[in-house]
This record gives structure tokens, sequence and C-alpha cells, in this order.
């Protein structure tokens, strides 16, 4: 798991079939920016916990061709 925060949303005009109705934003992790699927309706600017790999997939249900998924918003740290 990571903390980061939102930096903003990424459009895609074309994307895989199994990527359908899925929301994409970046997290800036420290002085990497990461891709995630947003399983949690986060916003820009919010502190979010971002899960990576198998464990990702599985919060965005499943086999979907992710790395990278925003779990969590974190009110606090």
């Amino acid at each position: 798991m990571l903390l980061g925060q939102v930096a903003g949303k990424v459009w895609a005009t074309k994307k895989s079939s199994a990527l359908t109705g899925q929301a994409f934003l970046t997290v800036r992790v420290g002085e990497r920016i990461l891709v995630c699927a947003d399983c949690v309706g986060a916003g820009e600017g919010e502190t979010v916990l971002v899960a990576t790999g198998g464990a990702a997939r599985v919060a965005a249900g499943g086999e979907i061709p992710i790395d990278a998924a925003i779990v969590g918003i974190i009110d606090g740290v």
C-alpha cells in the first residue's frame, strides 16, 4: 500500500473493453506519478491509499488489466 496525492484526471479516447466505465487519476507518490484506477471517487488534491499489483486488480473487481488502484481516501495522517 502506498500513500499519495491525487494530481489530476486521465482521459482516454480509446481503451481496452475490460476498462469500460473505469475512471483513472494520476497520483503523486513521492517523486513518481502513478496512473490509478479510481475505486472510491477520489478528487484532485486528496490524499489517497493506493493498492498495487494483484491487490489493485481485486479492488477494481477481478480480472481488470490494472497495476494500481485508489482504494481509500485519507482524512488525516
